[in-house]
């Protein structure tokens, strides 16, 4: 079998992403590892023999497709969530990171460490391989003896990063019982602020409050800011009708509305009271409720406003489900493709709503290759420029730092004429999920020889690893406890800034079963990736 493994890197890749994704599925005591599991089996097979190999353009293709993937999904949030509290949370990371090369500088003369290799393990305690391909890069440029100083830092950077991702996952485990996070009710605070679960309930209201009558829809909204959806609504006379703009309701006029719980039991408070029965019709109703879903390419990236579906198709579009989370319209919502929109409309233009939204799950399993290619070659291309900094420093934002910054723009844009940059819910989380095993099993199998290897020839492996374990516990637990307690950044979102590595990514989604954790990821990795690049040349420069 070793043999096979040997001349075929794909099928020792496959086996170990098989067997770390089923390692990851066993809890113990409430505590599992999820996918990270796959880079700890990665090290055990790389460990084993040293001609287990996974070629690099493997690894570098999943972290690319699982950046780029991240970064299209989040790039709405990630520039909504930068207008609300941007610079504050940025400068927050900066100190948080500046914390961490200031543990590394204390680590380097406590254990006296040479520059190299204290590099190597900053590079690794912050699972940034850009990190280390900039200090490599300074490394060669700056003594003649780069080869050695080279190998050094490689041999810090290969012990720190998967003992850098145990510290962190055990930094999230602790943060979360010091500081009792409830993530239930975390999610219910921030459900305003954020896109989550909610409960999105219809109500049926008997208008008996006489000053809530013959004032129109538009003028209700605008004064109340209810964030609410009208359906239907049954007249007096039993005439059921679709709400528009220009309503206007009566006293014993019954209606529907959509919405979260609170905003709709306030709405029964103002308007009247609560019918259990809903509204009732005599005979077959001209009105049907039907779920569809959104697969035309003309449509996506389009807000609701210029549909004029009221208008066209005498319908309205009462919830929108999206990566499994329930959504009220308005006018400024805009589609994406694979959101199931449920609609009020009349019969006879059902069919034409179907072929208007398109409705084929068939086509959402497919990729857009043109929109994908394009957007991936433009990060690359982006991730290869050479960014110069006064004092000699240089870096690029290489294979992840190009990809997601890209893709948080198209994804913000959704689409440029006629090119549709989003892509399905669907097709998105597969490619998430290929990037990861990707980048995952090549690291740990290319990792696991030089990781154990130096482990039984001593060379200070135990010192090494001890001090990685002590700068990613450290600076994970004072970022978490911080950014909670202090900053006031909700700990959902605060775990995924502190989590650039997808692995702890994984993670921290795993222990919050939500994806908030994605919105902090996507946030500040760029940002994260440039400060760490320049540190870790700093720390090289002046120790």
């Amino acid at each position: 079998m070793a043999q096979a493994f040997i001349e075929s890197p794909v099928l020792l890749l496959f086996v170990v992403a098989a067997i770390g994704y089923w390692l990851g599925t066993i809890r113990i005591k409430g505590f599992r590892m999820g996918v990270a599991a796959i880079l700890f089996v990665g090290l055990a097979f790389g460990g084993t023999n040293a001609q287990y190999k996974i070629p690099e353009v493997i690894i570098i293709l999943g972290l690319t497709i699982f950046v780029y993937s991240i970064g299209l999904k989040s790039g709405p949030t990630f520039f909504s969530t930068f207008r609300q509290r941007g610079i504050k949370d940025i400068y927050f990371i900066v100190a948080m990171l500046t914390v961490s090369a200031g543990i590394t500088v204390g680590i380097h003369y406590l254990f006296g460490f040479d520059a190299a290799s204290s590099g190597g393990i900053f590079a690794g305690s912050s699972t940034n391989t850009p990190a280390l391909a900039g200090l490599l890069d300074v490394i060669r440029h700056g003594d003649s003896s780069n080869t050695m100083l080279s190998q050094k830092a490689v041999i810090g950077y290969s012990l720190s990063y998967p003992v850098a991702i145990f510290g962190a996952i055990l930094a999230i485990v602790l943060a979360i019982k010091v500081l009792k996070i409830d993530f239930r009710k975390e999610e219910e605070e921030v459900k305003n602020e954020f896109p989550v679960k909610q409960e999105v309930l219809t109500r049926t209201i008997e208008v008996t409050n006489p000053d809530r009558t013959h004032i129109s829809i538009r003028d209700i909204k605008r004064l109340y800011h209810w964030k609410v959806v009208f359906g239907r609504v049954q007249r007096v006379d039993g005439v059921i009708e679709l709400v528009n703009w220009d309503s206007r309701f009566h006293l014993g006029d019954k209606v529907a509305v959509i919405g979260n719980r609170d905003t709709v039991e306030e709405v029964v408070r103002s308007l009247g009271k609560y019918v259990p029965d809903g509204i009732q019709s005599n005979g077959q109703s001209e009105y049907v409720t039907k779920r569809i879903f959104v697969s035309n390419v003309k449509i996506a990236g389009e807000r609701l406003a210029t549909l004029n579906l009221n208008e066209r198709f005498a319908a309205i579009i009462t919830r929108i489900r999206r990566n499994d989370i329930d959504l009220l319209p308005n006018a400024g919502t805009t589609l994406e493709l694979g959101d199931q929109v449920q609609f009020i409309a009349r019969r006879r233009d059902v069919n034409k709503l179907s072929e208007f939204f398109g409705d084929s799950f068939e086509a959402l399993g497919k990729i857009n290759l043109l929109s994908f290619g394009l957007g991936m070659a433009l990060g690359l291309l982006l991730g290869m420029v050479t960014i110069e900094l006064p004092g000699s420093i240089s870096f690029k934002l290489g294979f992840a730092g190009g990809p997601i910054i890209v893709a948080l723009i198209l994804g913000a844009l959704r689409r440029t004429g006629p090119i549709v940059w989003i892509l399905p819910h669907s097709a998105n989380t597969t490619l998430q999920q290929i990037g990861l095993i990707l980048l995952l099993s090549g690291i740990g199998v290319n990792s696991g020889h030089t990781f154990f290897q130096t482990i039984v020839n001593g060379e200070g492996a135990g010192l090494k690893m001890l001090a990685a374990l002590m700068i990613s516990f450290l600076s994970a637990f004072i970022t978490l406890i911080v950014g909670y307690k202090y900053v006031k950044i909700p700990f959902s979102i605060l775990v995924g800034m502190m989590a650039t590595q997808p692995a702890i990514l994984e993670f921290a989604i795993e222990k919050s079963e939500n994806k908030l954790p994605v919105i902090g990821y996507a946030f500040i990795l760029p940002i994260a990736l440039i400060i760490k690049v320049l540190y870790v040349q700093i720390l090289y420069l002046v120790l």
